[in-house]
């Protein structure tokens, strides 16, 4: 099969004219801590635009998924029309914004027939994010429709739980090089439940035709999900040779760090220790929910949340690492605290693929002037505040599904309404 060049694209979510802080992720601190507070669904989006456009200057290819259709009058209907506040809710959540969580991504040089392979995540743990996957698929099928490079399958049977990317890695020697794909499960979290289960992994193994002696099985740290880690990127995050995680990330961090080293020897482990930075203050700031990529000159650089970088003990290690002269040579803080607010950082945001850019359909690609387009329409169209009692509003329900339809006019997108 004939190729471009590979490169990573992050496809970041554009946050939906919906946007709410209804509070339904059972071990999402930071959603549940702001449960039913307003919202300003205008800045969220226009703070998410603002880290594509930071990427775009980093010289980084960017995509974008618009939101998907709210409120979901599908779900409400299955359910004979209920008049429970947390159902209303759930039919209004703009949580397809975090696209980490839309797909399990494998790209071709892991493969074996050479496509990239997609799986959408059923997300089947949380009653809000488990009707997203029929328009997830939509969108991807429309997006990486170009089947001499992509292969889209359905989901995981519902009966074990896939949240998708925010629970996958790969590291390699470069994203174009056949690499590791290391996908982490959960067993048990105390009181809030393992969302990625490991038959789901295995499964998308499977399905996506990967080598199994360059494919790992991880178990997520026990103690992180009862913390909140409620997925893996809140504990780790990786690119190519570099892992990037806190001591308490992994159940086995020993063996975890010597099964990759004896398939990547080159592999760079970079830990946080809990004497340096707590696991609670980790999951507070979202260090490690953030985007570790690879800059056009090499070099690899940390996008951050502001509140990491605000926290005087994230701060300090990370001005220690960067004077240690190490892989990771540069932080970029952005600011999306709205996102923040619901318990989704940079990281939770975007989707990986590597792929050729010539080969998605390029209404899903950024440039300056698709991104001043999607400005303009969220200026224009999205609500400046949805507050708790707004959810149910017939006027609000007409906006927001005026307000996604002008996105899709603008972007020619109209196959998607």
């Amino acid at each position: 099969m004939v190729r471009g060049a590979l490169v990573e694209i992050n496809f970041d979510g554009i946050v939906g004219p919906s946007h709410n802080y209804a509070g339904l992720s059972l071990g999402n601190l930071a959603a549940t801590a702001h449960a039913g507070e307003p919202s300003y669904p205008r800045a969220a989006a226009l703070q998410g635009l603002d880290k594509m456009r930071g990427n775009l200057a980093l010289g980084l290819a960017q995509g974008f998924f618009v939101p998907l259709p709210r409120p979901n009058p599908g779900f409400l209907s299955a359910l004979g029309e209920p008049d429970d506040r947390r159902l209303i809710a759930a039919a209004w959540s703009a949580s397809a914004m975090w696209t980490a969580n839309a797909a399990t991504v494998s790209p071709g040089p892991d493969t074996a027939d050479g496509r990239c392979h997609l799986t959408p995540a059923n997300l089947v743990t949380m009653p809000h994010r488990a009707q997203e996957w029929p328009d997830t698929s939509r969108q991807l099928a429309l997006a990486f429709a170009d089947a001499e490079h992509f292969a889209l399958h359905g989901p995981v049977p519902p009966c074990f739980g896939d949240e998708g990317a925010a629970n996958h890695m790969r590291m390699g020697l470069s994203h174009d090089t056949q690499g590791i794909e290391i996908f982490v499960f959960g067993r048990s979290g105390g009181a809030f439940p393992a969302r990625q289960h490991e038959q789901a992994s295995r499964a998308v193994a499977r399905l996506h035709g990967l080598d199994p002696g360059r494919v790992l099985f991880v178990e997520q740290s026990p103690q992180a999900i009862a913390a909140g880690a409620f997925h893996n990127d809140v504990v780790a995050v990786a690119n190519e040779r570099v892992l990037f995680a806190h001591e308490q990330a992994f159940a086995e961090p020993e063996g975890t760090f010597a099964a990759i080293r004896a398939i990547l020897p080159e592999a760079e482990i970079v830990v946080v220790p809990a004497s340096a930075v707590s696991l609670a203050e980790a999951i507070r700031s979202y260090l490690f929910n953030a985007q570790l990529v690879t800059l056009p000159g090499d070099e690899m650089a940390l996008v951050i949340p502001l509140e990491a970088w605000e926290s005087a003990g994230v701060r300090a290690w990370l001005e220690a690492m960067l004077a240690g002269n190490g892989s990771i040579r540069r932080v970029v803080p952005v600011d999306v605290r709205q996102s923040m607010a619901n318990g989704g950082g940079p990281a939770c945001l975007r989707l990986r693929v590597v792929a050729d850019p010539a080969t998605i359909d390029p209404r899903f690609l950024l440039d300056e002037t698709r991104a001043d387009t999607i400005g303009q329409i969220v200026a224009e169209n999205w609500p400046c505040q949805i507050d708790p009692g707004d959810l149910g509003r017939v006027s609000l329900a007409s906006g927001i599904v005026a307000a996604r339809g002008a996105l899709l006019d603008a972007l020619d997108l109209a196959e998607l309404a």
